[in-house]
């Protein structure tokens, strides 16, 4: 299987960018913005503002492109019925279980 790039967090499709994702930078096929909360690693709706990181703010639309210093782009696999996913590494799914028995 090539190596097709960046995934697209809205559609599942490959986006061709190699490395680093720009603030301009867009999905070809389904036109989402791909500099994004829902396209960033550390996205998450469990969370205080939806983010893992720490921030000083809420971000209103977060499916339009922003400057926040924390996004990383998230690795996303197609799943069945064209639906993509996070794929999370061994370290984050420890986390996620600690964070379960914290106080």
């Amino acid at each position: 299987m090539a190596n097709d790039g960046l995934m697209c967090w809205n559609c599942g499709r490959p986006t061709g960018i190699q490395g680093k994702v720009m603030r301009s930078d867009s999905c070809v096929d389904c036109l989402a913005d791909l500099r994004c909360c829902r396209g960033c690693r550390h996205f998450d709706p469990t969370r205080r503002f939806q983010c893992r990181e720490n921030i000083e703010a809420p971000i209103a639309n977060k499916e339009k492109n922003n400057f926040c210093d924390f996004f990383q782009m998230r690795d996303v696999v197609k799943r069945p019925g064209g639906i993509s996913s996070q794929r999370d590494s061994k370290e984050d799914r420890k986390k996620k279980f600690d964070d379960l028995f914290k106080d």
